[in-house]
């Protein structure tokens, strides 16, 4: 019966639309997957406007379609009242040949933000976002991965008119992050050795042609039992690839001291979720936050999902986020 019940959820979540939309953000083009009938929560006659919008924030490299079916599965637990939308960070996605560049009405929302490809940057492209595609009654549930938990707390730190009513933290990498077990390594890589990655990606993919690209892709996800909709052929671009590095380097040199007065500000609607094997906030991150903060909603995995949880384990994840939304979404 059990068995029933999960090919009938996979059938499910195979038949719910998701709409692919670039829009000019900050100065740059940007991918947003959308689950769900509501297109434009300004202008969409079709549907009626939701009352809230789950929004996810990538890790890094924020290739959003890789979040496509943790988003899914997140839209079917919630019965489908509310759209969950996934933002790809700034450089991290190029627009095929002749798409349409959606742009917002009422804002200038094409307005350069410096330094938009660094951390910095990619919490200013958010912010431009939520302000000019959301609007200010509809209600925000944020969920942050990695990186994009750090981002996620500098959004309620520097919007606190957004309504934002629960944030997730998942395996988050809000401090000490040269000094975890993956940074060590990542650190001289990124730092030091940055421009030199470059070129090799740079002298390898560029003369590559797309269509072996692409090969290369459905190779590689074949071979790790991944199914997207939506091919990353970002993967293999130079452009997005030294982006995603750039953003890692300023990762590693200022996600360093945890901001705890943001987190005492907004400790009733903060959940984090802490791994047991993960190597870029190990365990001791989740010990250290959860003595200085016994009364948060602060929980350790029990189930060994790996940091890069997206890959394998979205439904576990999704299962989890909806059953601690229910209090939440039973407000609304």
């Amino acid at each position: 019966m059990l068995g029933d019940y999960k090919e009938m959820d996979s059938e499910i979540k195979e038949e719910i639309p998701v709409h692919e939309e670039f829009v000019l953000c900050g100065g740059v083009e940007t991918q947003v997957l959308k689950c769900g009938p509501w297109g434009d929560l300004f202008n969409d006659q079709n549907v009626s406007r939701p009352k809230l919008l789950i929004f996810i924030i990538p890790g890094n490299p924020g290739f959003s379609s890789f979040y496509v079916p943790f988003a899914k599965a997140l839209y079917s637990l919630t019965n489908k009242c509310f759209p969950v939308w996934t933002i790809s960070h700034a450089g991290h996605a190029l627009a095929p040949k002749d798409t349409e560049i959606l742009t917002a009405s009422e804002d200038a929302n094409d307005q350069e933000i410096k330094d938009i490809y660094g951390l910095h940057g990619q919490i200013e492209h958010k912010l431009a976002f939520l302000r000019t595609h959301v609007p200010k009654e509809v209600k925000l549930i944020l969920i942050g991965h990695s990186i994009g938990s750090y981002i996620a707390l500098q959004i309620l730190k520097r919007a606190p008119e957004l309504p934002v009513i629960h944030t997730f933290l998942l395996f988050p990498t809000i401090e000490r992050m040269a000094e975890s077990p993956n940074g060590r390594i990542a650190t001289p890589l990124l730092c030091w050795f940055r421009y030199a990655l470059y070129v090799t990606g740079y002298l390898l993919l560029t003369p590559c042609p797309e269509k072996i690209k692409s090969l290369l892709i459905r190779m590689g996800l074949r071979a790790m039992n991944l199914k997207t909709e939506f091919l990353q052929t970002n993967i293999l671009q130079p452009f997005c690839l030294a982006n995603a590095a750039y953003l890692g380097g300023q990762e590693m040199m200022q996600v360093v001291k945890r901001d705890d007065e943001i987190i005492k500000e907004h400790l009733s609607k903060l959940t984090f979720y802490y791994g047991t094997i993960d190597r870029w906030c190990p365990k001791k991150y989740y010990e250290d936050i959860k003595k200085d903060f016994p009364e948060g909603d602060i929980r350790l995995c029990e189930k060994k999902i790996p940091h890069a949880f997206i890959l394998h384990f979205s439904q576990e994840m999704a299962d989890m986020i909806a059953d601690w939304l229910k209090a939440n979404l039973s407000k609304i």
